[in-house]
């Protein structure tokens, strides 16, 4: 009989520069974390954020003058649609894989980087006031006057900001997240199904093999191909 020794052999140094590093499994699930509360923190601050108040001003109206307010739906809709769109590209990520979850995390950071674009130059206004001054007088004329902006439209691309990170996270880590389902898939492969020995000596042997629907008179072994 050969010598077996319980110490394993030397690592040759070469072979372990070409050997390739195992996936950081704690790193992937870390990104995965910080994306999904950057991309659902971020559409939630978008969508609250469009509904407050972006643009105030006054109308003249006869001797008086009207105060008149704008919220961010009003001045433009573009970032409350984009930050929904985003929302269903962070749970599609999961979904998909390969090249479809590149390109789903891609509509996920241009969502993100849509919706501040918008919020940014789009935080103005005048249209829309200028448009409810011409509805509340009904002069199809008259403008607003004493324009003044909040800070809710630079809030409002903040939170887009976030989508978009949660979508450059997607680029940059997305190919090793796991996706729904995935570890119930099967390849479709059969299944090795192993037997275990039984011991006719033991009647607890007999007995489990009853249990399982095997004949324990027969030898496992003999179906196999020499």
């Amino acid at each position: 009989m050969g010598y077996v020794s319980a110490v394993p052999p030397p690592r040759n140094d070469a072979d372990a520069e070409t050997q390739p590093e195992a996936p950081d499994g704690r790193g992937g699930r870390r990104s995965v974390a910080v994306a999904l509360l950057l991309g659902a923190l971020g559409a939630t601050v978008v969508l609250l954020a469009s509904g407050r108040t972006w643009a105030r001003g006054t109308a003249a109206l006869g001797s008086d003058s009207l105060q008149l307010t704008a919220d961010g739906r009003a001045v433009t809709g573009l970032p409350a649609a984009l930050a929904i769109v985003g929302l269903a590209a962070l749970v599609a990520v999961f979904a998909v894989r390969g090249r479809s979850r590149l390109l789903v995390a891609g509509l996920l950071a241009l969502s993100g980087l849509g919706a501040a674009l918008s919020a940014v130059f789009g935080a103005d206004g005048r249209r829309a006031l200028d448009a409810q001054a011409a509805r509340t007088t009904a002069d199809s004329a008259a403008h607003v006057a004493g324009l003044t902006q909040t800070t809710w439209p630079y809030v409002t691309a903040a939170g887009a900001v976030l989508i978009l990170a949660a979508g450059l996270l997607a680029l940059r880590f997305g190919r090793s997240w796991p996706s729904m389902g995935g570890r119930y898939e099967r390849d479709g492969s059969p299944r090795a199904r192993t037997v275990a020995a039984i011991d006719p000596d033991r009647p607890e042997d007999l007995w489990k093999a009853l249990d399982r629907g095997e004949d324990p008179t027969t030898d496992p072994g003999a179906d196999r191909a020499p």
